[in-house]
């Protein structure tokens, strides 16, 4: 806990809900007020550590709601531990992330949460909490549900993809979500349809058809659309909420859209890879496109209005990373001569405030839309919002001071993330983290990271804010 007083002097506040330029004063590692700047309230706040935010902006930390360190997947690992994930988040401007438990099949939820909790523990550089995978949907697993969101893990993801690993079938995703209904969990679907594609799958490999570009081929939009669509049918039934996570299609969106219109408390996010990147990446040439590989996959240019769109219209409340790293050589590579073997991840935990702020400079969304969407949305879905996600009396004192005219080229030679490629590699971007807090301590300094492993504590969540 920081003891030091801090008042950061002269920025331009902005939250999900107001612009303002004010002085920010920090105590104890939480906002304890904010006042116009050159007013005489500002003006008494002497005797503490001043950060100059001039012609900056001051926001909330980024929560990341959906990232994976570490995470088992495919005979290999992700790249990042949560030392190396958390250091490469704070540079970026993320103070919080929420990973995913995984319960082991055939094993307790319990057990795949205290597995996730000791790779974390003593080694994250930010705030962390726990969705909770549920790969093994039975009796005792959904009485365990109930327990866990007495600690804290609120939510709980499961799949309709990837058949024998960690697919549910119908009934086993209603009996999950009429658990949810029953505790105030939140359930967390990734919506593709795993048994038809594996089909596609075999039938491509079996024409020949190994690039990288054809896993995205084979995941078909249709896919996405149908298991969507399948999700918030068994949502309604069961009366209870639904997430989508990585929405990448438009079909996908036009199904969440419809259930909103209906009134339903169906939510979906999607991720800045869907954004900026599309199949023209998947297809580069000599097994480049292998880089790209992730599921949901990317689609072709002409989906990113519809996302942009949604996200401008509330269709689409949150974006995260799902940031799953793998290096190209020697994990991407597994996949060489047969596409369904490229390890489905990329990384972008350290990029994603950054590539919306350039949202914002391209006129895709408001300055106040770029925080919602990044901070308050994320906190408010999965219960931490006020203390995460904005900057007001009482919350934690993450904050981050961003300089919107401050220049940057992404590039794998100056990121942080272990990873030995960019996603973005050349992308130029207007605007830049300077300094970082996170509740109260300097994490980044002017460009100098001076946080450390085992600062960022496990943040037990409250149930989602969007449910009355």
């Amino acid at each position: 806990m920081s003891a030091v007083r801090t008042v950061i002097r002269g920025g331009l506040v902005v939250t999900a809900a107001d612009e303002m330029h004010a002085d920010v004063l920090i105590e104890d590692g939480r906002v304890v007020a904010l006042a116009a700047t050159g007013s005489d309230t500002a003006a008494s706040w002497t005797d503490a550590r001043t950060i100059d935010a001039s012609r900056k902006y001051v926001i909330p930390g980024g929560v990341d709601g959906h990232t994976h360190m570490e995470m088992p997947f495919g005979g290999t690992y992700a790249s990042d531990t949560f030392e190396t994930g958390t250091r490469a988040a704070a540079w970026g401007g993320t103070t919080t992330i929420v990973d995913f438990a995984i319960q082991p099949r055939g094993g307790a939820l319990r057990e795949g949460l205290d597995t996730w909790m000791a790779k974390a523990d003593g080694q994250c550089a930010i705030d962390y909490g726990f969705h909770m995978i549920m790969s093994d949907v039975n009796e005792s697993s959904l009485k365990e549900m109930d327990g866990l969101l007495a600690e804290g893990v609120s939510s709980f993801k499961l799949f309709t993809a990837y058949p024998g690993v960690f697919l549910s079938d119908d009934g086993q995703i209603l009996r999950a979500m009429q658990q949810a209904e029953h505790n105030g969990g939140l359930v967390m679907m990734h919506a593709e349809n795993g048994l038809a594609i594996d089909v596609l799958v075999e039938q491509a490999l079996a024409r020949g058809e190994t690039d990288p570009r054809y896993h995205g081929e084979v995941r078909k939009a249709l896919l996405e659309a149908e298991a969507t669509h399948r999700v918030i049918k068994l949502a309604q039934v069961a009366g209870a909420p639904v997430y989508v996570v990585h929405v990448s299609a438009q079909e996908a969106v036009e199904e969440l859209a419809r259930a909103r219109h209906e009134g339903l408390p169906v939510f979906g996010e999607t991720c800045p890879q869907y954004l900026f990147l599309s199949t023209d990446n998947l297809a580069e040439p000599d097994f480049e496109g292998a880089k790209y590989v992730c599921s949901t996959p990317l689609r072709p240019k002409e989906h990113q209005a519809a996302l942009w769109r949604g996200l401008r219209t509330n269709e689409l409340q949150v974006v995260s990373t799902d940031h799953c790293p793998f290096c190209f050589s020697g994990q991407k590579e597994l996949g060489r001569g047969d596409f369904s073997k490229i390890p489905n991840g990329m990384p972008g935990v350290e990029n994603r405030m950054d590539l919306l702020h350039q949202a914002v400079v391209d006129g895709h969304i408001s300055r106040r839309r770029w925080i919602d969407i990044a901070c308050a949305a994320p906190a408010r879905m999965f219960g931490l919002y006020p203390k995460k996600g904005t900057i007001a009396p009482g919350a934690d004192a993450d904050v981050v001071i961003y300089d919107p005219a401050a220049e940057q080229t992404i590039s794998a030679d100056t990121h942080h993330m272990n990873v030995d490629y960019s996603a973005y590699e050349g992308k130029q971007i207007t605007g830049r983290v300077q300094t970082v807090l996170s509740r109260g301590e300097l994490v980044v300094n002017e460009g100098e990271f001076t946080g450390r492993a085992g600062h960022g504590v496990y943040m037990p969540r409250g149930t989602c804010q969007y449910l009355g």
